[in-house]
């Protein structure tokens, strides 16, 4: 073993104590990997082929050209993560509100207490963003049952730009209805939340009871601002982030709508 050890160094001692200068071609030489010089521009241009794509389909989403749907796209996972964490979710947000700000100060009120502008909950005034943040940004198919186990948490922050219009809207006169697809077992913890949040003084919250189990969200809005019509109130402006929560019969004078590209509610 000792000899063949000495042989296989014998090349190298010799080059060591010769005179001669080391010659780096007689060296072994690193593993190098030489990509062509066109590979990074290709790359750049299939990301932006990707974001392109992905931008796209938001933009249909948000149209409601896309309907119905239950999952993103999986290559626009990191899309969607991106932009719902980033600043641009932020300015859509604040757009939204500011022009039903602008509306709702045009508005003149009847003062008596008739004129109403409805809100949707979840991911129009309380972002599920942490729940959704931990189920793929809505590459997973909605569970219930695990929605309902955040949703008892009490713990989803306001939406700090529905939040400003929510009190604008207040300060303005008009009396608040929440419209929500939640179940009426959630009562407590959704008002807890709300208030929690910065949320007060509504004139009703509104929830799905044992009868409305079932019905498509559009369906069940509806028949409730029938409802509301019918006791003599005035829908003047409404805000969710489905158009679910905005199309169907009874609606408001102007609808509102937040970006939402995370799931689709019927």
């Amino acid at each position: 073993m000792i000899f063949w050890k000495f042989l296989l160094l014998f090349p190298l001692l010799t080059l060591a104590f010769s005179h001669q200068p080391l010659d780096p071609h007689h060296l072994p030489r690193p593993l190098i990997i030489e990509y062509p010089e066109h590979a990074e521009p290709r790359f750049k241009e299939l990301e932006e082929e990707l974001k392109l794509h992905c931008t796209s389909w938001r933009f249909s989403v948000e149209a409601n050209n896309v309907n119905p749907w239950k999952t993103i796209p999986e290559e626009c996972v990191e899309y969607v993560k991106d932009y719902v964490t980033g600043r641009a979710y932020g300015v859509d947000l604040e757009r939204v509100s500011n022009d039903a700000g602008v509306y709702a100060k045009s508005v003149e009120l009847s003062g008596d207490g008739k004129d109403v502008w409805i809100f949707d909950v979840d991911d129009t005034l309380l972002s599920n963003l942490p729940y959704y943040a931990d189920h793929g940004y809505g590459l997973e198919v909605f569970d219930q049952l695990q929605f309902d186990k955040w949703v008892e948490k009490g713990m989803a922050p306001a939406i700090k730009s529905s939040l400003k219009l929510y009190e604008e809207v207040l300060g303005l006169g008009f009396k608040i209805f929440l419209l929500t697809g939640r179940s009426e077992g959630k009562r407590g913890v959704t008002i807890e939340n709300l208030i929690n949040a910065g949320f007060r003084d509504w004139h009703k919250l509104i929830l799905r009871d044992a009868n409305d189990q079932g019905k498509l969200a559009t369906i069940f809005k509806s028949e409730k601002r029938g409802e509301m019509e019918k006791e003599g109130y005035r829908i003047l402006g409404n805000s969710g982030d489905q158009w679910s929560d905005l199309l169907g019969s009874s609606m408001s004078i102007r609808s509102f709508k937040l970006p939402n590209p995370m799931y689709h509610i019927p």
